[in-house]
């Protein structure tokens, strides 16, 4: 199992064996470079970690710790961990400021503590198969313990074709489950209990508070400080954007080292950002690197890029930041800040203003004037790409501002044509079952009392910013290559200081990020201070039929191919592949159906076709082994 996640740990490996229990764990040394291997123990013995991911306020739990009598022998925040369990059991997961995901087994009481952070930064899944609960960063460690077999969840397939990506705990794999952001879960004589520690909640604030501008300087720089925390350079992720050269600006102020920067351009200049990235790195005087991207370079990657996300995709947006995070490691960096985030905690991205024109528009009482309106309204909303008759008719049309899905309704219709090309085996596996319909009955009682707009930044947080672009966006993507992400807008405190201002301070009339931007105002330079969002987008259907088309891409389209697999139709699959070939796919719902096809059918073939098979670690490489009796090497 820790073979299989090698990548996310190449700087050492260690395990336990107990009687009952065994951990393993990869590590990516940051904190404590000589003294944190894991797992590590308590004073006794009694108490057991393996942990993934950082908690920066290590240092002020550790010195409160040893007030109250603990005892450390290393410097690393996996040992606060330890302690924190030992003095506060579950409440301690309240303490933490940071990204993890962790298991501890308390031989105490023959019990194993499972607990990942607020926002599902770290990824957790396990499975239970004979009585025996399975544990892993990635769901190919379950499948490489040869316990735990890797077969299609038609309904977690169905959601990713509705929502971007599968909804914790349903993921693409039968029998495999992802603990879900804010929870924790025990697992005592063979049961399974799952709880919550943390929710998302918004407040109908009618006033901002008159030191709004000073609470955001000091949660964001104590934010960016904390994140600092390392015994290695931090670095961090360029997209010349505001988020990114807000984290990269406040970095380069504090940083002991000098600021190292990474970007990618694109060869497409409707794509590129490259100018706003020379900007800010000019500004902050970071040492910058550029990963150029063409069309053949995503398709190279990709089914690597399907490897590691563990999920089929609707877009490439995933293969150019893994091999942004090549380009980082290859130059000795392996922290970086990044700006993912920001766009849900102050309503940044164009949904949240197209919510805002359609429910207006929508309330007129003369229907014959709601196109005229939207039509004056639109060129503010930035899709220009969007423009349109066709897409007057779509927004006005996908649902009521009475449905609580309003909000994400344009989004989920238009990604669900997908399904149009579901086999018939596939459209009798998800009969009956409706992933709107799932969504609308788990939202939380509170929800009804929100606004609008929080209820639109609730959906956006609990169907897209944990299970995609944390995760095949992210996480995976950073840890492919050994790159660990930190993301000073999840710091839970701007969250909650965000929650609780008024909508119109994130979004004032059709301006995102309204606060944001008249804090950063001197912090970025003009030209990205004034500068409206732009989506992230990488080539799509281009970069699989071009001049050298990958040969994996025929093979896995082939009329065998997609029989073998049966979750979507071999003759319409046959029709789109024919309009891709002869440059007549060019909208988004077939850019979106070829890349969800292709992306199944790589994943189809590489984990439940192939099985995960890897050469086990050698046990006398083990930084650390650890029995029921102590240190045996």
């Amino acid at each position: 199992m820790a073979a299989a996640i090698r990548h996310r740990g190449p700087d050492g490996y260690g395990i336990y064996v107990g009687k009952r229990v065994g951990l393993a764990h990869t590590r990516l040394s940051i904190i404590d470079l000589s003294g944190g291997a894991q797992p590590i123990t308590n004073e006794d013995g009694q108490v057991v970690i393996a942990y993934n991911g950082e908690v920066y306020n290590y240092v002020e739990l550790q010195a409160e710790l040893e007030g109250l009598g603990h005892q450390f022998k290393t410097h690393c925040d996996t040992e606060a961990l330890v302690h924190a369990y030992e003095q506060w059991g579950p409440d301690m997961l309240e303490r933490l400021n940071g990204q993890f995901a962790f298991m501890i087994y308390d031989r105490r009481s023959e019990s194993v503590f499972l607990a990942r952070d607020r926002f599902g930064i770290r990824p957790l899944f396990y499975a239970e198969r004979g009585g025996n609960l399975f544990v892993a960063s990635e769901a190919k460690a379950l499948f490489a313990s040869g316990e735990v077999e890797a077969t299609p969840d038609y309904h977690g397939l169905d959601q990713i074709f509705t929502f971007w990506a599968a909804r914790a705990p349903r993921t693409p794999f039968g029998g495999v489950f992802a603990l879900e952001p804010g929870c924790y879960a025990f697992y005592c004589d063979g049961k399974l209990q799952v709880n919550r520690y943390y929710s998302l909640t918004y407040e109908n604030t009618a006033d901002e508070p008159t030191d709004a501008l000073d609470q955001l300087d000091r949660i964001m720089r104590t934010g960016v400080d904390l994140r600092l925390r390392a015994d290695v350079p931090v670095g961090g992720y360029l997209s010349g954007g505001l988020d990114s050269s807000i984290t990269c600006a406040l970095a380069g102020e504090v940083s002991p080292y000098a600021l190292r920067t990474f970007s990618v351009s694109f060869e497409d200049p409707e794509l590129d950002e490259s100018q706003y990235q020379r900007d800010v790195a000019r500004d902050v005087k970071s040492q910058h690197a550029v990963q150029l991207i063409s069309q053949g370079t995503v398709a190279e990657c990709f089914p690597d890029v399907l490897y590691h996300t563990e999920t089929p995709l609707i877009r490439t947006a995933s293969a150019p930041l893994f091999l942004l995070a090549q380009l980082t490691r290859e130059n000795d960096i392996k922290v970086v800040l990044t700006g993912e985030g920001s766009d849900e905690v102050f309503l940044g991205y164009d949904l949240f203003k197209e919510t805002v024109v359609r429910e207006f528009c929508l309330r007129q009482p003369q229907s014959e004037t709601r196109p005229r309106l939207f039509d004056r309204l639109y060129p503010y909303l930035g899709g220009k790409d969007r423009a349109g008759e066709f897409w007057r008719k779509f927004f006005l049309s996908a649902g009521l501002p009475s449905d609580p899905l309003f909000s994400h309704m344009p989004r989920f219709l238009l990604t669900s044509r997908i399904k149009d090309f579901y086999a018939g085996d596939m459209q009798e596996a998800v009969m009956g079952y409706d992933a709107l319909a799932e969504l609308r009955d788990e939202l939380p009682d509170e929800f009804a009392n929100w606004s609008s707009l929080h209820r639109a930044a609730y959906l956006e947080a609990t169907t897209l910013l944990s299970s995609y672009l944390l995760s095949s966006q992210g996480d995976r993507m950073a840890m492919a290559h050994g790159i660990e992400g930190r993301f000073p807008f999840l710091d839970h405190r701007l969250f909650e200081f965000a929650a609780a201002l008024p909508t119109r301070s994130k979004l004032r009339g059709l301006r995102e990020k309204d606060i944001l931007r008249r804090w950063a105002a001197g912090l970025v330079p003009p030209s990205v201070h004034e500068r409206p969002k732009q989506p992230y987008r990488a080539p799509d259907i281009p970069a699989f039929f071009g001049a050298e088309q990958p040969s994996y891409v025929e093979e896995q389209l082939s009329y065998e191919a997609l029989t073998t697999s049966s979750i979507f139709d071999p003759d319409s699959v046959a029709g789109l592949v024919r309009r891709c070939t002869s440059g007549r796919a060019t909208g988004f719902r077939e850019n979106q159906a070829m890349v969800a096809i292709l992306s199944t059918q790589l994943w189809y073939s590489r984990f439940v076709a192939e099985g995960v098979r890897v050469e086990v670690l050698p046990l006398e490489g083990a930084d650390v082994v650890l029995t029921d009796d102590g240190v045996c090497i």
